[in-house]
């Protein structure tokens, strides 16, 4: 196993407020950035903003304000909702920072002078929701399938990069998992694309867009959005545009993101690191979506569940446990306000928070001394290969079954009948244990209540304390 260890989130776009679907993303980094640490690598973990493009530039028109005030007051949003949510990223990067739009000018530039990078025209159809080119087949009875609008045709002078060149290559690395996508079925899709539609060369850049950063070759043109976006992956760890100059941390161990960018970063992204010369992410993780009640979550419907108001209703750490339980990761989830407060009270006020409460008590009452130590080396390595396979949800099953089994053993054993100080200890040292042991590994999800029941249950004198989650 590398020492180090590199994630990112994709930067989110600024055309809005952080919803549940960045929340996901951001969390399940999080979970897996500090379950590294525990295992004592060098973490590297990255977030941030994409500021840039012709959105953003008409959204700062409506609400005539400048784009930057508007990219201002939307990063600062995604700051402090990761701050809410315990996020431990090592960094946050703008597409709007100076170091950033350098790098992005200088990388360019050498793609160009390599002949990756020509003056062409593009004609064809083009999404602006997704700030993205559209072939016929990308189409579901002529709109675009994630907007529901249709595409404009669009005929512009404009900087290609020729993404056809790396077609072969990447083909190849993908099929032999040199750039592993997971899980299979995105794999599959990704492969499927290349072999029957093909790799055609795309946009870099827009003419009559201000919003973005010059192509220093010819200040009529702006950089495409997607172009400067991909490379916040190596600025964010530092990297000053140099073609094959290697940030310390890179190349990515991971890059977690839904399945809406999946083929631009399968595609796009992978090539210009090879026109850079340097090496691709080692895995792309795509996860799935949430629907509410089987719906597309959506503003109109008025069906958004919106991530403040998760930590307002359960606590921050019952949210980003409730959030990371709702599916198997990497496929869609079915969630709702309901589906919530069920999970809440069953898994964490009546499973978890009831038997450390009641287990607590039970020693205090009883002035028992345990001297536990954090252990157990089969669930450790059971809870390690789920967590290295991407299976969240079936590593929080692992743990709440050595839960409920304690809980069983409390109602086989029932420790509030025995009079015998020695028998007492007996039936409640194990399972004292086995909560000490489950918390530690908790903690990667639920950082505040997975420490303070581990500071509990290492104490000399463990005491009841104040309930961890009050039932709804």
């Amino acid at each position: 196993m590398s020492k180090k260890f590199y994630i990112t989130t994709p930067v989110y776009y600024v055309n809005d407020v952080p919803h549940i679907g960045h929340t996901y993303t951001t969390v399940a980094a999080d979970v897996l950035a500090r379950w590294q640490r525990a295992l004592g690598r060098k973490v590297f973990f990255l977030t941030g903003t994409d500021e840039h493009g012709a959105k953003i530039e008409e959204k700062a028109k409506e609400m005539k304000i400048a784009p930057r005030q508007y990219t201002d007051e939307i990063a600062d949003k995604f700051k402090r909702a990761w701050q809410e949510f315990n996020i431990t990223n090592d960094n946050f990067i703008r597409t709007t920072d100076a170091k950033h739009i350098k790098a992005v000018q200088k990388a360019l530039r050498f793609m160009h002078d390599k002949g990756d990078i020509y003056l062409g025209k593009y004609e064809g159809l083009y999404c602006r929701g997704c700030e993205q080119y559209k072939s016929e087949r990308d189409l579901i009875d002529g709109l675009c399938p994630d907007h529901k609008l249709p595409p404009e045709k669009m005929s512009e002078e404009c900087y290609n990069f020729k993404l056809s060149k790396y077609q072969d290559e990447l083909l190849a690395l993908i099929k032999k998992d040199k750039l592993k996508i997971l899980p299979a079925e995105r794999k599959n899709e990704v492969v499927s694309f290349y072999e029957k539609e093909g790799l055609a060369d795309v946009s870099f850049s827009r003419k009559n867009i201000k919003w973005g950063v010059p192509i220093p070759w010819d200040k009529a043109h702006v950089t495409y959005v997607w172009a400067d976006a991909f490379l916040n992956y190596l600025t964010g760890l530092g990297w000053t545009g140099e073609a094959g100059e290697r940030p310390e941390m890179w190349p990515a161990s991971v890059q977690l993101m839904s399945k809406d960018i999946l083929r631009v970063h399968a595609t796009i992204w992978p090539a210009m690191l090879l026109s850079l010369n340097l090496p691709l992410p080692e895995t792309i993780f795509i996860h799935g979506y949430f629907k509410i009640n089987g719906q597309k979550m959506s503003k109109s419907l008025g069906n958004v569940i919106a991530p403040a108001d998760l930590v307002k209703k359960y606590g921050v750490d019952a949210a980003r446990y409730l959030i990371m339980s709702a599916a198997a990761f990497g496929h869609d989830g079915d969630i709702s306000w309901e589906k919530f407060d069920e999970k809440y009270n069953a898994d964490l006020a009546n499973g978890l928070g009831n038997l450390v409460a009641r287990v607590a008590n039970l020693i205090e009452k009883n002035s028992l001394e345990l001297k536990l130590k954090i252990g157990g080396k089969e669930l450790i390595n059971e809870y390690d290969k789920e967590m290295q396979a991407f299976k969240f949800d079936e590593a929080l099953k692992l743990l709440w079954r050595k839960l409920r089994r304690a809980d069983e053993v409390l109602s086989e054993e029932k420790p509030w009948q025995v009079t015998d100080k020695k028998q007492l200890k007996e039936i409640l040292q194990p399972i004292a244990q086995d909560i000490l042991n489950t918390a530690d590994l908790l903690k990667p999800f639920l950082p505040t209540v997975g420490e303070k029941i581990v500071a509990q249950f290492s104490a000399k004198q463990i005491k009841k304390g104040e309930p961890l989650f009050p039932r709804l």
